[in-house]
């Protein structure tokens, strides 16, 4: 029987990726790239930040679910 991700799965990958990429750019280019396209600290560009840091944790949880596979 193979696991297969679900469509959650697939959003918290894409989100902590977006979130890893955007600290990245941060880290190198002291530039924050979802505060340049939303606003810096605008309401969309906090709901995105707590987005990514929910799909981070939710990624620490399926972890096992992952190993599996």
């Amino acid at each position: 029987m193979t696991n297969k991700l679900s469509v959650l799965d697939w959003i918290a990958f894409i989100l902590t990726i977006v979130g890893g990429v955007n600290w990245g750019l941060i880290g190198v280019l002291n530039f924050d790239l979802v505060a340049m396209i939303f606003g810096a600290m605008s309401i969309v560009s906090r709901v995105i930040y707590v987005l990514v840091g929910l799909s981070s944790l939710y990624l620490i949880v399926i972890c096992p679910k992952l190993a599996k596979q």
